[in-house]
């Protein structure tokens, strides 16, 4: 394990640098090793019930449902993404699901569901998942076409939704459909919904390069009543968004603890392989290499902990530092794994070694909630705004 001196950075206090602490003693506890990648499912559901047993889940919840502040906490959650990350990233899946996943419910559900829920979630006994992407909705959520149509006490939902993470082994979903109170993003409603609800089916189960349970779902005139709903009815791309915005942090910290280890790989490696005569650290395309990266490393950190600080001490909107954590934190650390693994030649390609799995790791996560493309066009948007209220 690599130094914690960021710890020391003024976004963090005591509490911080003893959780992290907590989070370490986990990751290197035993549980992590010998991760089994072929039982996907079943290694996933045995690393949400440890994660829960250990009370890693906490933050991903309330107090008020068995978590550690009043409100989810984003420092906190990252940290945890990027100490899990850098042992495993199916163990890091496991927890950033578990908020993502409940995260509507916490905003917009009633009091009976978040208590029937939350407190299962943060003990690690109930699996949920958040379902809004389509075959031809995925960045663009306003094309989305799922309906659910109000019928007397009911919804009647029928469509797909695809590659939704935990599909298959969730045990409540998120699902964001269009109820058509009005064009585009403005008639999307969210429901929770079952896996034995009548007319819900799993279509496909569908594997990836960084492996964790991911299907594509089928509702075919699936009835739900509308005490289903969550919140009112077309305000349901709003509680996704929101739900988005408290998480989107945690991806960049996930990526710093996959660039982490692969840094600290590579230092390992490059002071103990001789290269003519001498070890290839001490090789000057060896130290311009490692200098890069490490600046890397650190420049994205402090936009990732200053975005999880200013949420947690600040409040208020952290949509453009969010996204730029998210960007510059998967893309700078796809240039560090990348860095990495050149360092250790055709070791570095080797099928099971943890070079070759840290380059799958951090590739999905340019994608997911948000590929690159999508952030730059945030940032730009609430630059351009922030530039138009300044000049009046």
């Amino acid at each position: 394990m690599g130094s914690r001196d960021y710890l020391d950075w003024p976004f963090f206090d005591a509490s911080h640098r003893r959780f992290m602490q907590e989070v370490d003693g986990f990751a290197q506890s035993g549980v992590l090793d010998g991760v089994d990648l072929r039982d996907v499912d079943g290694t996933c559901r045995r690393l949400v019930a440890e994660l829960g047993r250990a009370g890693l889940l906490r933050v991903c919840v309330s107090s008020e449902y068995g978590g550690h502040a009043p409100q989810i906490e984003s420092r906190r959650l990252t940290l945890a993404r990027e100490g899990l990350a850098y042992r495993c990233g199916l163990a890091d899946f496991a927890l950033a699901m578990q908020g993502l996943g409940s995260g509507p419910i916490a905003l917009a559900g009633d009091e009976k569901l978040r208590q029937q829920v939350l407190p299962k979630v943060a003990r690690g006994e109930l699996i949920p998942a958040f379902a809004l992407s389509e075959p031809e909705a995925g960045s663009d959520v306003a094309a989305m076409s799922c309906t659910a149509t109000r019928d007397g006490g009911d919804y009647v939902v029928s469509g797909r939704k695809t590659w939704i993470s935990n599909g298959g082994i969730a045990d409540v979903y998120v699902l964001f459909a269009r109820t058509g109170e009005a064009p585009g993003t403005r008639g999307i409603s969210a429901f929770v919904v079952y896996p034995d609800d009548p007319g819900f089916a799993i279509a496909e189960r569908l594997e990836v390069m960084a492996p964790h349970p991911l299907a594509t779902l089928q509702f075919d005139e699936m009835r739900l009543p509308a005490s289903r709903m969550l919140g009112a009815p077309g305000t349901g791309f709003k509680l996704a968004m929101r739900t988005l915005d408290i998480f989107r942090v945690s991806v960049a910290g996930a990526a710093l603890g996959f660039a982490r280890r692969a840094l600290d790989e590579a230092l390992a490696h490059t002071q103990a392989r001789q290269l003519f005569g001498e070890p290839l650290a001490a090789k000057q395309m060896t130290q311009d290499r490692i200098g890069e990266m490490a600046t890397l490393l650190d420049a994205a950190a402090l936009q990732t902990y200053r975005a999880a600080w200013k949420r947690d001490v600040q409040g208020g909107a952290t949509t453009l530092e969010a996204a730029m954590a998210k960007m510059a934190a998967t893309e700078n650390a796809q240039r560090i794994v990348d860095g990495s693994l050149q360092l250790f030649g055709a070791r570095g390609v080797q099928v099971g070694g943890v070079m070759e799995s840290l380059y799958r790791e951090i590739r999905a996560l340019r994608i997911y909630e948000g590929a690159t493309e999508v952030q730059k066009m945030i940032i730009a948007r609430e630059v351009q705004k922030a530039h138009q209220e300044a000049r009046g």
